[in-house]
């Protein structure tokens, strides 16, 4: 981290200090290293002993958490010259952000937030990790309602804006997709005149706030998927053929390659070397994760979140599969609002495709398909039962049912 004087961190909280200047920034006692800054949050001033005991230089009981963390992570923005990228949208910001740090870091100095650092904590932290050399910084930016990503950008202050998608989620907070392209458009109002803001073409909620001074470009117009087949991307990105290694197979992960494709180019990185950064992508947990199963399956883990755009794309994928049959274990999608009902059975159409469905949870008997089960325990043990040598089993529902005990049972 750039380096941060002690006394820029009196007015918020207690301070405790043996060194003039903080390195680093950490909210996890055991991730504690000498020279870093602890701040005590959620219930963290129990272990501020420990943090000292690990080197930290300071540790920070603040008198308000986030408000200390977004004070720390704008001091840190405002000591930083790095290009930053922020990336919104309803589906695939983390592996879209996952994607593009794997292909700038080999040509640029890059700082990427970790799994889904997204919100009041983990934005700041993001920011706690520039260094006085790095070159670019990707921040991944997430909504649960209005205002939200303009207090966010207000911490990080991005020069280049992706928004990946936009489809119905959190619409008990922001009512319709309309409203979803408004929460999503604030990271666009909070771009400086001349940036370049990558978006999704044919969106008409989103095109009230593609400001004229802003450089636009429109993935599924500028760039472009011509092939995709075993992991081999063909695309058109800005006019130049690019051809990419990946290291999946799923569509809608090839959609957030063109994305963060897109995104790599505005950067102005030399799109005849992509290939050298493809080689190192890694996508974060539970999200399309594929695993070999015993006999010659496959589990799909896929499992971090769900709505009806990204449930959508993980049945075409499902599909789509060759090998045994096709199970899905599905969890319901939360915070639809009052159209849930609705969204639940337009997702329970596209199962009836699938050869054997489990429905996990309250929301799920929304899908009016397969065999209905309480819980994720429950879920585990009946797929105990079904799982044949060579299934292709896909995990998919919101975080709030806890699919990823699944997983874990069916792996071990």
């Amino acid at each position: 981290m750039i380096p941060l004087p002690v006394s820029e961190l009196d007015r918020l909280g207690r301070v405790d200090a043996t060194a003039d200047e903080v390195t680093g920034v950490k909210i996890d006692s055991t991730r504690v290293e000498p020279g870093d800054l602890f701040v005590a949050v959620r219930g963290g001033v129990q272990f501020v002993d420990d943090a000292r005991a690990r080197g930290a230089a300071a540790t920070l009981v603040p008198q308000d958490a986030f408000a200390a963390l977004a004070s720390i992570g704008g001091a840190v923005r405002s000591r930083s010259s790095a290009e930053v990228v922020g990336i919104t949208g309803s589906t695939g910001k983390t592996s879209t952000k996952d994607i593009l740090a794997a292909l700038c870091r080999p040509h640029r100095r890059t700082v990427a937030a970790e799994a889904s650092f997204n919100a009041e904590l983990g934005v700041p932290l993001t920011l706690a990790r520039l260094e006085p050399d790095t070159e670019i910084l990707i921040a991944e930016l997430a909504m649960r309602g209005f205002g939200q990503i303009r207090e966010l950008c207000e911490i990080a202050r991005p020069t280049l804006g992706v928004i990946t998608a936009i489809s119905p989620v959190h619409l008990e907070f922001v009512e319709s997709v309309a409203g979803v392209a408004k929460a999503k458009a604030e990271l666009l109002a909070a771009l400086p005149a001349g940036a370049t803001a990558v978006v999704p073409a044919g969106v008409p909620e989103l095109e009230p706030y593609l400001r004229p001074e802003l450089r636009i470009v429109r993935v599924g117009e500028d760039a472009t998927v011509i092939s995709f087949d075993a992991g081999r991307l063909e695309a058109d990105v800005l006019g130049e053929r690019v051809r990419l290694e990946l290291p999946f197979r799923a569509t809608h992960q090839a959609q957030n390659a063109l994305t963060a494709l897109a995104a790599y180019a505005a950067l102005g990185l030399p799109l005849d070397r992509v290939n050298e950064g493809a080689r190192e992508i890694e996508l974060s947990r539970l999200r399309g994760e594929e695993v070999e199963l015993p006999g010659g399956g496959v589990l799909i883990n896929d499992c971090w979140n769900a709505n009806p755009a990204s449930m959508a794309a993980a049945l075409e994928d499902l599909s789509g599969r060759n090998g045994g049959r096709r199970i899905a274990v599905v969890g319901g999608m939360a915070e639809l609002g009052r159209d849930s009902g609705r969204y639940h059975r337009e997702v329970g159409s596209l199962l009836s495709g699938v050869d054997h469905v489990i429905a996990v949870g309250d929301l799920a008997r929304g899908y009016g398909t397969g065999e209905w089960v309480e819980d994720a325990e429950a879920a585990a043990e009946r797929l105990a039962t079904l799982i044949e040598p060579g299934d292709v089993v896909l995990v998919k529902g919101s975080r709030s049912v806890g699919l990823e005990r699944i997983a874990q049972k069916l792996v071990a």
